[in-house]
């Protein structure tokens, strides 16, 4: 096996469905996901370290595989303006092609609010230049997790806390689309922010079992030789990361990235499934009539638990990192 890439056994004979016209392809969901960057001191060879999480074992999707903090747009962060300082929405509406405003504040909206939810970290303020630098406490905790159970709008939460969210900490980085063939289909963007001063990363979510401070260039090794499960959008972003010495340095590179969606071709060649990413040659699979993985040799589990890459993070088992 020579890599970690996440693959689930079902989706051959959905995509042979889709293909013969017995499945319909489901409408894909607006979401947001944060890579949240810090520069690290301890023997990262002055690369920053990204944050990520692993998702549960248990987890019906993508179980094991690490990702970042993020989640689907709330349709109410359409409807309502809320605090904002950093590029206009228009300006935000053209980065993210996206046809309206509005929906450009719901897609930033996410980001930052599934980074608060996931990590405990806040790009928000009490003014357009400053951050909040503490967000624990009993209060905090208990809007976080209102947040969480859909009580409490995000830009509620932003009024009711005095704060104004801080757009000008993210960089759009990534558009990925959920292929055709999932039952559960994402629009996603992707974004890199530097973790304030002040604040620290914590599992919050129920989702992961583990989160983990880890250079690009270190993860992405992990998932070569396969001690790291990830999906084809988790790798491709790690990658494009790994080039910057600083967390300012891929901050200020990111209205170079391409945000052109990628989305996964299937096509079928004699009895062969021909799985594919536009751009990112390297996620390409044979696949068999019988399923098997041609490609990767037909072993597609990647070994968890005590690997390399994990042991060059902080050890960090789910608290404050």
């Amino acid at each position: 096996m020579s890599n970690g890439q996440w693959y689930p056994p079902e989706w051959p004979g959905r995509i042979r469905a889709l293909a013969a016209g017995e499945l319909t392809a489901a409408v894909p969901r607006r979401a947001a996901t944060v890579m949240l960057l810090r520069d690290d001191a301890t023997g990262t060879g002055g690369a920053p370290a990204v944050h990520m999480l692993r998702r549960r074992t248990s987890m019906a999707f993508a179980g094991g595989a690490y990702a970042y903090p993020g989640g689907g747009v709330d349709p109410r962060d359409d409807d309502r303006l809320v605090g904002w300082a950093g590029p206009a929405l228009g300006t935000w509406a053209q980065r993210l092609g996206v046809t309206t405003p509005a929906e450009a504040q719901a897609i930033v909206c996410a980001a930052v609010r599934e980074t608060y939810e996931e990590a405990g970290v806040l790009l928000a303020g009490p003014t357009p230049g400053t951050v909040v630098t503490d967000t624990t406490g009993d209060d905090w905790e208990a809007d976080r997790e209102a947040l969480v159970a859909r009580e409490l709008s995000f830009a509620e939460f932003l009024e009711r806390r005095g704060l104004v969210l801080r757009s000008d900490l993210l960089g759009a980085w990534a558009r990925w689309i959920t292929p055709e063939f999932e039952p559960r289909r994402y629009d996603t963007w992707f974004f890199a922010a530097a973790l304030p001063a002040g604040q620290r990363t914590r599992n919050a979510s129920t989702e992961a079992d583990r989160t983990v401070w880890i250079t690009p260039g270190d993860a992405a090794d992990g998932y070569d030789r396969g001690e790291l499960l990830m999906m084809p959008p988790t790798v491709a972003t790690l990658r494009t990361l790994r080039p910057y010495a600083t967390a300012a340095e891929a901050l200020a590179a990111a209205s170079a990235q391409d945000l052109t969606p990628v989305l996964a071709q299937a096509r079928l060649d004699g009895d062969e499934l021909v799985l594919s990413w536009p751009g990112h040659e390297e996620f390409t699979k044979n696949i068999s009539k019988a399923g098997k993985d041609e490609t990767r040799g037909g072993d597609e589990t990647p070994r968890k638990g005590g690997t390399r890459a994990e042991e060059k993070t902080d050890g960090a088992e789910g608290g404050a990192v």
